[in-house]
């Protein structure tokens, strides 16, 4: 049965429940790939991108399209992002370039190296201890602690700070509940963004750190004369952007390797190239639904007329799937390659984390190969009700220990 996009509002958490997205998604890509998403529950229209190669497209021009208004859909339609200019997520241009460029060095490969040494040994802790019981809720036992431990290492924040700041961040962009508080949301991304004025303040009066926090203190003080509340807007977006993601993919890559036996039976004898595999895990769970954008003049995209300030979202989970660029993409296919997913997003705004998303994956499936025989899921996974975030807060499982 054709589903058109009145008959859904994508603005709403629990339209991305429904089962029957993929048969709604494929028909937007080969019958309307961008489409008008009529006004809604007091929210405007907004145009929706659905195909893989017209997403690529929107990502890598920021001339066009810009995320400087925001790049949630949430917030974009509800007037945009107050942090716009001054994050670097919702900034674009000359100044985005240059404050990127000198994040991405806490990123890079020597400086990785000694967190990917402490990230495996603390995934292997923690899956062996889920096969020392009956049970567990991998995506409470297991997941939240190895992204959160990783960004807030490179933050290098308190121990004794992270439990409220895990809260925070899941409390921000998705909920528990389907009908959740936008007031308990609004809260508590208040609340992150105080911790970090409180603690950027503390740092900027002792010794210089080198850690992520340290090089944007460093950064208000050089060239770049980053302003206080641009540190602060950095630091709630790497930690939400170190940890909501990695961890939801994190779920649901145990939630494919009990669906798919033969897959975990080549990972157990050591028969898959992880790093291929992982990028059909990171393809097939797509924990960011989609991003958004503004069309800073008229344009045109896909055959379709944009005006300017139109609010323009491409979904990756439609993209992700699409068969013009995927063979057989609902599929989960270990040996994809090339993989070009869109679950990093694109161009000048790809994941500053990606590289650490890689290595907590790595553990992750290096720990399960390596301790545990089998994977059981117990009982019905519970799905996070969310129009930006896809993936699951509870995930009660077995790990049968090898030997």
């Amino acid at each position: 049965m054709t589903i058109t996009m009145s008959e859904l509002d994508l603005t709403d958490p629990a339209t991305h429940l429904r089962p029957d997205l993929s048969e709604f998604w494929a028909e937007q890509r080969e019958g309307q790939p961008v489409a008008w998403h009529p006004p809604s529950a007091g929210r405007p229209g907004f145009w929706v991108v659905s195909t893989h190669a017209l997403a690529t497209e929107v990502y890598r021009d920021n001339v066009r399209f810009t995320s400087e208004q925001g790049n949630v859909m949430e917030t974009l339609l509800r007037g945009g992002d107050s942090a716009g200019g001054r994050m670097l997520a919702v900034t674009d241009g000359p100044r985005h370039r240059a404050v990127r460029r000198e994040l991405i060095k806490s990123f890079s490969p020597a400086n990785l190296a000694s967190l990917r040494i402490r990230v495996r040994a603390a995934m292997r802790e923690l899956v062996a201890n889920a096969t020392t019981t009956d049970s567990c809720d991998f995506a409470v036992d297991v997941a939240p602690h190895i992204p959160l431990t990783a960004i807030c290492d490179l933050l290098d924040i308190p121990e004794a700070d992270r439990p409220q700041l895990f809260i925070d961040a899941s409390t921000s962009l998705a909920s528990q509940e389907q009908y959740a508080d936008e007031l308990e949301a609004t809260l508590a991304r208040n609340g992150l963004l105080l911790y970090f004025s409180r603690l950027s303040k503390r740092r900027a009066a002792g010794p210089p750190r080198d850690d992520l926090i340290g090089t944007l203190i460093e950064m208000t003080r050089g060239p770049l004369a980053l302003a206080d509340d641009e540190l602060v807007f950095n630091c709630y977006s790497l930690l939400l952007g170190g940890d909501e993601t990695t961890r939801l993919a994190l779920v649901g890559t145990v939630k494919a390797l009990a669906e798919h036996p033969e897959i975990w039976a080549r990972l157990r004898a050591g028969d898959l190239d992880q790093d291929v595999f992982v990028e059909e895990l990171l393809r097939w769970t797509t924990p960011a639904l989609h991003v958004g954008r503004v069309a800073v003049t008229d344009t045109e995209l896909g055959g379709t007329a944009i005006r300017a300030g139109d609010v323009v979202t491409v979904w990756n989970n439609a993209a992700n799937f699409d068969d013009a660029e995927f063979h057989e993409p609902h599929r989960l296919n270990p040996d994809r390659a090339p993989n070009r997913h869109l679950s990093f997003a694109y161009g000048p705004h790809f994941c500053l984390g990606a590289a650490l998303a890689r290595i907590e994956l790595v553990a992750l499936l290096d720990a399960l190969a390596e301790l545990v025989s089998d994977i059981t899921v117990l009982g019905e996974p519970k799905y996070i009700y969310s129009n930006f975030l896809a993936g699951m807060h509870s995930l009660p499982v077995r790990f049968t220990p090898l030997g």
